[in-house]
C-alpha cells in the first residue's frame, strides 16, 4: 500500500486531499494544528501538531513516505492577508514549516513532495487592468507580490527549487488560484470571498443589500475544490515540477460574482460598495502551460461549483453554526 503524509490536513484543501487519497487506496497520516472543523478526518492517522517545531516535525516524517504534500501555511482571506497587522506571522510561520517540512522529507528520502504555493506571489504590476491582468508562469519576475503572503509563497518556491537541484528530490509547485468549495472556513474571519459572499447572501433578508469591499469592478477566477485536486494529482503524478497555475480562466467582476450568487439563492438583494481591503484590481488563471505540459484544464463551469458551496454554506447558516464577532470580514 502507497503511503501519503498531508501536512495542512486539517484545513478546508488538506481535508478534501485527505478524502481523495484515500478512494485511491493510499495510506494516509495527517498533521495540523487542530482537526478538519466541519467533517471527521479521513486519515489513517491524524497528528495535532506544529510544524514549526523540529521535534513535531520529526515526529511527524517519520518514514519514507511516498508522496508528501505541504499545505501547511499560515493565510486567509483579504481581511486577513492585506490589512499588514499579519505579515510578520504569516512570513515568520509559513517559512518555518517549509524549511522544516523540507529538510525532514530530504532526510527520510521521501518519494515526491508537493508544494503549495499562490497566486498571489505574481506582481501586483501586472495585475493592475481589472480586464486584462497577467499570471503566466514566467511573468513572475521582477518579482513585486501584493503582499508579504505573497513573497513568503515566492521564497518557499524558490526553496523547493532549490533542494530538487541540489538535493535531487523530486518535487512538484503548484500556483493557486482562489480555491473554493464546503467544509471551508465561512465565518472565522479567515474565510476568503467566495465563502464570505455565499455567507452574507444567506444570512441577507429578501429585499435587502449585502456589502461588498470596493467598486465591485475588480476581477478574480475562482476554482472549485474538486478541480483543484485533479490539477494536483495530475502534477504529482507527471515527470514535471513545475510551478504551474492550478486555477479557472473564467474571470469575472466582484459585482458579477455576486449577482451569481444571489442568483443561486433565488433572492432580491442589493449591493452596497464600502471601503475594505481587495489585493490586486484584476486576477485569472492563465491556463496554457498547464494544457501544454500536462494536457489538463478545469472543465467544471463556476456556477456548478458555487451551487454545491452555497447551499452547504446556507445550512451551517441555519443550523446556527456561526461567530457573530467575525461576520463583518470579507
Amino acid at each position: 500500500m502507497k503511503t501519503a503524509l498531508v501536512c495542512g490536513a486539517g484545513g478546508f484543501i488538506g481535508s478534501h486531499l485527505v478524502k481523495r487519497l484515500k478512494r485511491e487506496g493510499f495510506w494516509v497520516r495527517g498533521v495540523d494544528l487542530k482537526f478538519p472543523e466541519y467533517a471527521p478526518t479521513e486519515a489513517d492517522d491524524f497528528l495535532m501538531g506544529d510544524l514549526r517545531d523540529q521535534r513535531v516535525v520529526s515526529g511527524v516524517v517519520d518514514r519514507r513516505f511516498d508522496e508528501v504534500y505541504q499545505l501547511a501555511a499560515d493565510m486567509g482571506g483579504a481581511g486577513y492577508i492585506f490589512t499588514g497587522e499579519n505579515d510578520a506571522h504569516v512570513m515568520h510561520n509559513s517559512a518555518t514549516v517549509n524549511l522544516q517540512v523540507l529538510e525532514a522529507s530530504r532526510k527520510r528520502n521521501v518519494g515526491r513532495i508537493f508544494y503549495s504555493s499562490s497566486a498571489c506571489m505574481y506582481p501586483e504590476y501586472n495585475q493592475e487592468d481589472p480586464l486584462n491582468p497577467k499570471t503566466a508562469e514566467d511573468s513572475a519576475y521582477p518579482a513585486a507580490p501584493d503582499s508579504e503572503y505573497g513573497w513568503e509563497k515566492l521564497f518557499s518556491e524558490r526553496l523547493y527549487l532549490a533542494y530538487a537541484r541540489n538535493h535531487g528530490m523530486t518535487v512538484r509547485v503548484a500556483r493557486f488560484h482562489n480555491i473554493f468549495g464546503p467544509e471551508g472556513a465561512w465565518d472565522n474571519g479567515r474565510e476568503k470571498a467566495p465563502a464570505a459572499l455565499c455567507r452574507k447572501v444567506a444570512m441577507a433578508k429578501d429585499g435587502g443589500n449585502i456589502e461588498l469591499w470596493g467598486d465591485g469592478q475588480q476581477t478574480r477566477s475562482f476554482l472549485y475544490i474538486d478541480e483543484c485536486l485533479d490539477g494536483v494529482l495530475r502534477l504529482m503524478r507527471s515527470n514535471w515540477t513545475g510551478p504551474v497555475n492550478i486555477g479557472s480562466d473564467e474571470m469575472v467582476s466582484m459585482d458579477q460574482f455576486a449577482h451569481m450568487i444571489i442568483g443561486i439563492a433565488g433572492k432580491e438583494l442589493g449591493i452596497d460598495h464600502i471601503e475594505g481591503p481587495q489585493g490586486v484590481r484584476g486576477r485569472s488563471s492563465d491556463n496554457k502551460l498547464i494544457a501544454e505540459k500536462l494536457g489538463w484544464t478545469p472543465s467544471r463551469p463556476l456556477s456548478e461549483g458555487l451551487e454545491v458551496t452555497y447551499a452547504w454554506i446556507a445550512q451551517q447558516v441555519s443550523s446556527g453554526r456561526r461567530d457573530d464577532a467575525s461576520l463583518a470580514a470579507q
